[in-house]
């Protein structure tokens, strides 16, 4: 069964993210901001990581750029997920090394397409 990690600071996010995530047959893990989410992966490295851009403490683009520096961190398929919608932003999450970008709020067609994109279905 693949790992999903969900970073989010909502838990509202996290927990809609979760029931999609389980009914895709995906195991999943929460943490609630970049740099929970950084400890997470330094303990078992997920296949899938669901990432929010704008979070306390670290945030996701912060997140992205050091789990790509991580040992094994070049592996987790990352999609974005955000309410940023200017075409730059979703350019930078693209080049920190994100492998797909969805708007909120999203549905379990909108994450079970982004998740076959980016390979990870």
């Amino acid at each position: 069964m693949k790992l999903c990690l969900v970073v989010d600071d909502s838990r509202v996010v996290r927990k809609v993210a979760r029931r999609i995530l389980d009914d895709l047959g995906f195991e999943v893990a929460e943490a609630g901001d970049g740099a929970e989410g950084l400890a997470w992966c330094r303990t078992e490295m997920p296949d899938i990581v669901l990432l929010d851009w704008n979070m306390p403490v670290m945030d996701g683009l912060e997140f992205l750029r050091r789990l790509r520096q991580e040992p094994g961190g070049a592996a987790p398929r990352v999609v974005f997920c955000s309410v940023e919608s200017d075409l730059d932003r979703v350019r930078q999450a693209l080049d920190a090394g994100a492998d797909e970008y969805i708007m909120k709020p999203f549905d379990g067609d909108i994450l079970a397409s982004k998740l076959a994109l980016a390979g990870a279905l």
